[in-house]
């Protein structure tokens, strides 16, 4: 049996920004095939295995992009201050590429980040949108805790122990 709180080298890299643009949310971002794969979670990740939070996919970012805190100046895509709120690495819990699981639209993966660690998964329900839609859930897991509202707790980024209000 595989221990997935283990870190091995190569293990792909994952990391959350916190955005405050024309509204603020969390950008969940997970290494595929050399890019970064994105959705914007409105009201950012849980704990808790009830609580299953809206994922909207949007445009992949490069590598390069997973280190980014700053602000975005006004009237480009994004405009506004950006922090990394959590970053890490994952491994995904099913055999096989996470590109394959994201195009069957289920793609279960275990954290190790500096905030977020354990089972998460991520669930597409809407395809003929625009955007599709997905949801994250925690798993039922050590790590899982219904009473923890991680985003109020714990708003500062770990790059730079900036809140998203410090960096305007």
């Amino acid at each position: 049996m595989r221990d997935y709180a283990v870190s091995v080298p190569g293990d792909p890299t994952f990391v959350i920004h916190k955005h405050d643009a024309r509204r603020l949310h969390y950008d969940l971002r997970l290494e595929v095939d050399g890019v970064l794969r994105s959705w914007a979670v409105p009201r950012g990740p849980s704990l808790d295995p009830a609580d299953k939070r809206l994922a909207v996919e949007v445009d992949d970012h490069a590598m390069d992009y997973a280190g980014f805190e700053g602000v975005i100046g006004a009237g480009a895509a994004g405009s506004g201050a950006v922090i990394v709120w959590d970053r890490g690495t994952y491994r995904p819990l099913a055999e096989g590429p996470s590109s394959a699981a994201l195009e069957r639209g289920h793609l279960a993966f275990w954290l190790r980040g500096h905030k977020l660690r354990g089972g998460f998964a991520l669930q597409r329900f809407r395809t003929g949108e625009r955007t599709p839609q997905w949801i994250l859930v925690k798993m039922r897991d050590e790590h899982a805790d219904p009473a923890s509202d991680l985003v109020s707790e714990r708003p500062e980024s770990v790059v730079s122990g900036l809140t998203i209000e410090e960096m305007v």
